[in-house]
Formats: C-alpha cells, structure tokens, sequence
C-alpha cells in the first residue's frame, strides 16, 4: 500500500508539472494513472476535472467535480470549477447554484461574484445580474470592466460606454482563438464574410491594390479576398489571433494593434477597408470612421457589418446584454455624412446566430471620394 500510495504521488506532482508547463494531454494521464494507483483521491480528481476542463471536456469534468463536491463540500475551489463547468455545458441554472453555494463558503470571492453575475445575464435576470456585479465592484474587482457588465445589464446612469474594455475583448478573443473559425461557421451560422464580400463594388482595376481586414481574426475575410487582393494586411487585438491568421497563409503582413491607435499612426494607404462583425465590441464609431477617412486613397471603399438595434432598445449607439454593440442606421449615415463617405449600399440580414436565433444586421459599403 506504501509503495501505491508513493507511486500515486508521483504521478500526481509529474501531472502538476505537465499542467503547469501546458502539456494538458500528458497531465491527464498522470492524473489519470494516480487515481488508478490510490482511487477516491479529492485533490487528484479536482485536478483531473480542471484538466479535461482545459481541454475541452467539460462532460468528463463535470463527473469528477461531481465527486469531489460530495466528497469535500466545504472547499470553494470544488465549487469553483463545478460551477465553470456548468457553464461550459450550458447549464446556467445549475452553474449559479453552484456560485451561489461557493458564496456560502466565501462571501468576498470576487471572481465567484463576476461569474455568477455573467450566468445571471445569460439568463436574462439582469436585476440580479447587476447585484452580483455591484458585489464584485464593491469587494475590489476589476471597476472598468464591472462597470461595462452592469451597462449591458441596464444598471447604470452614465450612459453606453463608448467602447469595451480592451483588456476584455482581447482575452475573450484569445480564449476563443483555437476554436474561433470553425465555432463561428458551424455552430454560430455565420454569413458576415461572405455577405459583405458579395456586396463589394468590382475593383477599378480588376484587383484591390491594397486591403485591410480590420479585426481579421483567423483569416476568414482574407481567404475571401485573397483571389482578388495584391497585398493583404490583418489587424486584431487578440496575439491568439494574430498567431492563427498568420497561419492561414492569406495575408502578407498581419498587426497585432488596437485598430484605432494603428489607423491615426499608420503610413499605409488603402482602396479596401474591411470591417466583418468587428464594431460590434468597438462601440462609438467616430474615431473609426476618422481613422479609416485617413488611410483611404481617392475612391477608396470601407465595408462593414453591425448589428443592428430593436425599436424598443433606441437608436443611435447601444450596448446590449450580450456585451455586444448595436448600431442603429441614422447613426451610421451621419457618420458617414460627416466623413465624406458616399453610402453604395446599406443591406441588411443575419449575421449569426445567438441561442439558435439569426442576429439581425447591415451590411455597409461606402466610398471616399475620388478627389
């Protein structure tokens, strides 16, 4: 029994090991080979659970953290990770009883307060929401980014925030960077690339000179375009999807930049900005629209999707509970008013699907004058 019990732990210390230089696979399988070794262990099937979390299997976690709930209910990391996992599989409800029960245990964990929260507004309660929030904000949590939750949620009086945080919207790109492409087409229906690809004017010259793809992601606008594009620049936030696009093999130079501080700074011109499903976590347009006026060449083209509002959330710019923009119509033809932009065509259609239902958009293409 000594010596199982030896050998279990080394395989356990090997799969802390394996977990923390990201050798997930290998971590699983020291775990795994630990539990065989000393059955029932807590601590090595919490690890295993957070483990199959990492890679995908939140089912096979959610079995482990089951187990290890019963077996100690009194520790706020099982809950934790159960709860996630819930998450993960779409059991909102499940998952804020299970915040809920790591409140119980640990009232000033900030984390657990922000989660709930999220699972709150996924689930449209966004009164409730909102007070796991101003819980979080009022124990030290993140203020910037509570303060954007509790505007998707409704719960303040400032106003839309004029844009998300950046912090926010690059982690959320790098989590989702492995699985974006092929979540987005299947699961999600997404039509933005090829929609707003359709609706582009033929280039002058039978080619665009030069192209960027705004937010490119992991290359879905650039293997459209790439046929009929002589150099093809991406640009995002996230370093996740900096690293896929380049990848791709479509571009011939991809920046990691925040759009807006690249556009004002930029030498580069272009005849093509492309912007699919990009604005909606930009929010307030206007320095977009001065910086792409700036990097376009006479005649040159912007194309872009939005989502676009329900006449009971209001016109103009809104920040809606799925932490995404809207952009109503009349806001986007000032916009383009203001900046010389000729509107070609405004068409709208789906751009996604959000819980099995079409997100409602427009597609845009303007053009700067030619002078």
């Amino acid at each position: 029994m000594t010596d199982s019990l030896t050998q279990a732990r080394a395989c356990f210390l090997d799969g802390l090991a394996a977990f923390e230089s990201g050798r997930l696979p290998e971590a699983a399988r020291h775990f795994e080979a630990a539990l065989e070794l000393a059955p029932g262990r807590p601590s090595v099937m919490l690890n295993l659970g957070i483990t199959r979390m990492r890679l995908g299997q939140p089912r096979q976690a959610m079995n482990l953290l089951e187990q290890v709930t019963a077996l100690e209910p009194q520790d706020p990391a099982a809950w934790f990770h159960r709860a996630s996992a819930h998450g993960q599989l779409g059991q909102l409800e499940a998952s804020v009883s299970a915040w809920d029960r790591l409140l119980e245990l640990d009232p000033r964990a900030v984390d657990a307060w922000v989660h709930r929260g999220s699972a709150l507004r996924e689930l449209g309660r966004l009164d409730a929401a909102a007070d796991s929030f101003r819980r979080a904000r009022a124990l030290g949590g993140d203020a910037t980014l509570l303060d954007y939750y509790l505007a998707g949620s409704g719960a303040t009086a400032d106003g839309v925030p004029q844009a998300a945080p950046r912090d926010y919207v690059a982690q959320l790109f790098n989590e989702y960077a492995d699985e974006f492409g092929a979540h987005l087409v299947q699961a999600l229906r997404y039509e933005a690339p090829e929609r707003l690809v359709t609706a582009l004017p033929a280039p002058a010259a039978g080619h665009w000179k030069a192209v960027l793809d705004l937010g490119c992601g992991t290359g879905l606008v650039g293997a459209l375009l790439r046929p009929s594009a002589k150099h093809l620049v991406g640009l995002d936030l996230a370093d996740g999807m900096v690293r896929r696009a380049q990848s791709s093999g479509h571009y011939d130079a991809v920046e990691h930049a925040d759009l807006v501080p690249w556009l004002d700074a930029t030498g580069q011109r272009f005849d093509l900005v492309m912007a699919a499903d990009v604005f909606i976590y930009v929010g307030a347009l206007e320095p977009v629209f001065a910086g792409v006026r700036r990097v376009l060449v006479p005649g040159g083209v912007l194309a872009f999707s939005v989502e676009t509002p329900d006449p009971s959330e209001g016109g103009g710019l809104v920040l809606r509970p799925s932490l995404r923009y809207a952009h109503a119509e009349a806001y986007v033809r000032d916009l383009a008013a203001r900046h010389g932009l000729r509107v070609l065509s405004a068409q709208r259609g789906p751009l996604r699907e959000d819980q099995k239902r079409p997100v409602a958009g427009q597609y845009w293409v303007l053009q700067a004058p030619s002078t």
